[in-house]
């Protein structure tokens, strides 16, 4: 009788590094984090020059930011499976190579549907980067130094919403947009090459798993069709289109079906029994609606500077880099005492002050200076500092370990999607009132009106015809129109900030119970 082969030996995961490999390492993983993170804001500010380089309104404009977080957003809770099938680094270096070839792409697309098509692949190779240049860090450093390897980590997600506004606008107005893409070429080659020296020896252990084919399916059907859905309702004028409800019933049968497959599935893609923890679902929807609108009024501001203020891409880019100066500074500060104070207390904070900024900015008006408009984005920078960590050490509180990475999956999937609702949402009513102030304002401009007849006689003295006179007052309505429509999207996203705070404190009380390493980990 043949004896049983011998068993194979249990895998030991690498020591720590040190020296310059451990620093080297630690600026690869950075350095491709950054460039992931960089592309989710370098565009806002170039939405203006795209669009009209590829002949399609500012609206449609924004599917380019949309597009790249819905397919990122599906791609992320596909890294655990993906990564137990390939290996971490084999994963991760993949990933950055196919991030610039599809950078690459998305510089050459000859039109707005081409454009759109690559930043889906974008967004899709672009998933696995974030979470795994978190477990590669976290692999490189000894357990005690865990807390500053993800200092070191969230700094580079901070730095790059400061830097993608400027570079972006820089690059916008001085070279061509396409070249916000192509400066991912070289950072990203010089980040694959030196993760895979330092890392290739570290490999992760491989093993095959079942993949929930029908359940990413599903995934991709309900979450295509509610976004696409979105873009689309403004230009289709929404349930007026047979179009617009039948993408409407698409995502509602699609979620409803989505829903019961993965409860009932042995390996689900996405593990949505999480939610039976009261802490998971409550930090969850505070996380996801507090980001949906914090990114869409951030998308918003450069829209409205650009097309209604005379801003320069540059200038509208200086107006936003700001944001993260003082989150910057503060995060340290938040990372160390989230473990001594009550995380509530800090999310409850950061959403006070966002409800603070967005107040700031409903008073904005057409004569409003950029400094006017720089202090807001300044004070937002305190509530960065306070929303992420501490959401997400509530969120994971409670949770086994062994939960933790599909928490930490399902969390950022949730957040980076309703990131893209909260473009599209934020953009559709932003016309929608524009369009409601301008049919008001449109009244007081009428042949019986003295400052009609006014404004009128100015502008024929000053040899405008009149029909270029009546062009020039309807350019000013549209200006007052739009600032009063962007006024009534600031107004009521403060509004939801200070409605969010209770739902914080629907959460148990927590001192860091998933440790505050993992939540950091988890909070981009």
């Amino acid at each position: 009788m043949a004896s049983a082969p011998p068993s194979a030996p249990a895998f030991l995961p690498p020591p720590p590094l040190s020296g310059s490999a451990r620093l080297w390492g630690t600026l690869a993983l950075s350095t491709a984090t950054f460039m992931n993170v960089l592309d989710t804001s370098i565009a806002n500010v170039s939405l203006p020059a795209i669009a009209g380089d590829l002949g399609v309104s500012p609206n449609q404009g924004t599917w380019v930011i949309t597009s790249f977080g819905v397919a990122n957003a599906i791609a992320v809770p596909l890294t655990g499976w993906l990564s137990q099938r390939f290996g971490q680094v084999r994963l991760f270096t993949a990933s950055v190579l196919l991030f610039v070839l599809t950078s690459w792409l998305c510089g050459l697309a000859p039109n707005m549907s081409t454009l759109i098509f690559f930043r889906i692949l974008q967004g899709l190779v672009a998933g696995p980067m974030i979470p795994l240049s978190q477990a590669l860090l976290l692999s490189s450093y000894p357990k005690a130094l865990a807390g500053l390897a993800m200092a070191l980590w969230s700094m580079t997600t901070l730095v790059a919403p400061v830097m993608g506004p400027l570079l972006g606008g820089w690059i916008t107005d001085n070279i061509s947009w396409p070249w916000i893409f192509y400066i991912n070429i070289p950072v990203g080659f010089g980040a694959a090459f030196i993760t895979w020296s330092i890392f290739r020896k570290r490999e992760s252990q491989t093993r095959k798993l079942p993949i929930d084919s029908i359940g990413l399916a599903l995934l991709v059907i309900w979450v295509g069709a509610l976004q696409i859905m979105l873009d689309k309702g403004k230009e289709l004028d929404w349930f007026h289109s047979g179009e617009v409800i039948a993408l409407g019933i698409v995502a509602l049968v699609g979620l409803i079906a989505f829903v019961i497959w993965e409860l009932t599935e042995e390996h689900p893609v996405v593990d949505l029994t999480l939610f039976k923890k009261r802490n998971f679902w409550a930090g969850v929807l505070a996380l996801s609606v507090g980001y949906g609108l914090f990114f869409g009024n951030v998308v918003l501001l450069p829209l409205w500077l650009q097309q209604y203020m005379g801003y320069t891409a540059t200038q509208a880019g200086m107006v936003l880099a700001p944001v993260g100066l003082m989150a910057l500074l503060l995060s340290p500060l938040v990372g160390k005492n989230i473990g001594r104070t009550d995380p509530r207390r800090f999310a409850a904070f950061a959403f006070a002050v966002f409800a603070l900024v967005l107040w700031m900015r409903s008073n904005f008006n057409t004569q409003a200076d950029m400094g006017t408009i720089l202090i807001p984005t300044l004070i937002q920078g305190v509530a960065m500092a306070c929303f992420f960590i501490p959401l997400m050490t509530i969120t994971l509180s409670g949770l086994p370990y062994d939960k933790i990475p599909a928490a930490s999956g399902l969390s950022n999937f949730v957040r980076i999607t309703a990131g893209s609702f909260g473009t599209s949402i934020a953009t559709t009513i932003w016309q929608d009132r524009a369009a409601m102030h301008h049919a008001q304002l449109s009244e007081f401009v009428n042949s019986g009106s003295q400052a009609t007849q006014g404004a009128l006689s100015g502008l024929a003295s000053a040899g405008l015809t009149p029909d270029q006179a009546l062009g020039t007052i309807n350019r000013l309505v549209d200006q007052q129109a739009y600032m009063l429509a962007a006024n009534d999207v600031f107004y009521a996203s403060a509004l939801i900030f200070l409605l969010l705070i209770p739902l914080v404190y629907l959460t148990r009380p927590t001192h860091s119970g998933a440790g505050s390493a993992d939540a950091a980990a988890g909070a981009h």
